[in-house]
């Protein structure tokens, strides 16, 4: 059977892995560790291939411990005592190495079996995950391991991984291979960050080349459409969309629209439409709020109308929804207001509803009770000092009004009626 060409040339060696310098450059903790052939246990967090599952082959080169590999999505709880059951005996002398991969997929009973064996060091656990580790992998787990993360491998250190499959390929080819100027760069861009993505480009391209002129000559335009959409990392539910969902967010709070409509543009090439109007509704009300109160009406109509049109069109209401936020002016006093009274409830800070704002009581006698209500409408300017909060909250401000013009407006109106 064929090797995937990702597979045939995955390093092994230190020096032949691309990017994860903060990991293995020369003194990196991670490089020495593996340098030094310390058998500690680790966890590899991080996107799909970005070099996880090879450096824990070199990792288990340097270890005189008998590597077994398990992939949390198949294996089973028996697999892993199957494995132990080795522990000590001729079929690991030196103890073993356990290379566990998509370990998010292991539940915590499963997880909690490697415990003991972790603690003696009879096992040694290497696991990767592409989820955030802090929570998906059990705390006494983790709390025995060291957890490295891993970084999307930029386009200039993923075109080296893109030239050395290009001209193993071209040592094979059974016609002369070339390539246009700048086609290396481009398929280690389109990527994402994901060199096997990359070689695994190369790989298509290249069985997909048509002879011409005696030869086989990889195009520009071959790779755009080998490479499309390889550049979305994209995992709904997981650690890429949460991160995106922040970034969008943080841009319309920032006020940079040009931010805002790169994060939005990457939902609407992942297709999905939730996740951007979510955030666009929150930001109206968390972000804008009373410095332009008609934001949260203008983004639920924007919203309506895309989740009515639906991709593609729906790009063209929720740019407008996210460029409305992003150059409106910002105030926070809302979720400052809010944040500040439910503190004070979830504290138990409350007491009894004034009587005067009680409903309508009436007692044994079947008679109403008087309340002492006073009727704001009945007086000048709509308004009566009295009393709204509890006694214990009685000369509690929860709310402060921002420094906008909306907002400075409806402050001047009120101490001037109130004589403040």
């Amino acid at each position: 059977m064929k090797r995937p060409l990702a597979d045939e040339i995955r390093p092994q060696t230190l020096e032949e892995v691309v990017g994860q310098r903060h990991l293995l450059a020369p003194g990196a903790v991670l490089r020495r560790l593996i340098e030094s052939g310390t058998d500690v246990n680790m966890v590899f967090y991080g996107p799909s291939g970005t070099g996880k599952t090879t450096i824990a082959n070199i990792v288990a080169a340097r270890t005189n411990k008998t590597l077994y590999r398990l992939n949390a999505t198949t294996a089973s709880l028996q697999d892993i005592k199957d494995i132990i059951a080795d522990v000590g005996t001729l079929l690991a002398p030196g103890g073993v190495l356990l290379y566990l991969d998509e370990i998010q997929y292991f539940n915590k009973k499963q997880q909690q079996s490697l415990l003991e064996f972790m603690e003696n060091g009879a096992l040694t656990l290497i696991a990767s995950t592409t989820e955030n580790p802090y929570f998906y992998v059990y705390g006494a787990l983790l709390s025995r391991s060291t957890v490295f993360e891993f970084k999307p491998v930029p386009p200039a250190e993923a075109e080296s991984a893109v030239l050395r499959a290009l001209e193993l390929q071209r040592a094979r080819a059974e016609l002369p291979l070339t390539w246009e100027e700048g086609v290396p760069l481009q398929i280690a861009t389109s990527c994402g960050g994901d060199v096997r993505k990359a070689i695994n480009a190369v790989e298509l391209l290249c069985q997909a080349a048509l002879p011409k002129d005696g030869g086989l000559r990889l195009t520009g335009e071959d790779a755009s459409q080998v490479a499309q959409r390889s550049a979305m990392r994209y995992d709904r539910g997981g650690d890429a969309m949460y991160d995106l969902a922040s970034a969008l967010m943080k841009s319309l709070r920032g006020s940079d629209p040009d931010a805002a409509l790169h994060y939005l543009a990457r939902f609407l090439e992942a297709g999905d439409l939730i996740t951007p109007c979510r955030r666009l509704l929150c930001s109206a009300s968390e972000d804008i709020g009373l410095a332009y109160p008609q934001a949260v009406s203008i983004v639920k109509a924007c919203v309506d109308s895309a989740m009515q049109l639906g991709l593609p069109e729906a790009q063209l209401p929720l740019a407008q929804a996210a460029l409305l936020l992003a150059t409106a002016p910002k105030s926070n006093s809302v979720t400052a207001a809010i944040g500040a009274a439910w503190a004070d409830v979830k504290a138990g800070r409350t007491g009894d509803v004034p009587r005067e704002l009680q409903n309508v009581h009436a007692d044994t006698s079947g008679q109403e009770r008087e309340q002492g209500y006073l009727y704001p409408h009945s007086f000048p300017g709509h308004w009566v000092r009295q009393q709204y909060l509890p006694d214990a909250l009685k000369d509690v401000a929860y709310y402060r009004y921002g420094d906008n013009k909306t907002e400075q407006a409806a402050k001047a109106y009120w101490e001037k009626l109130k004589g403040l």
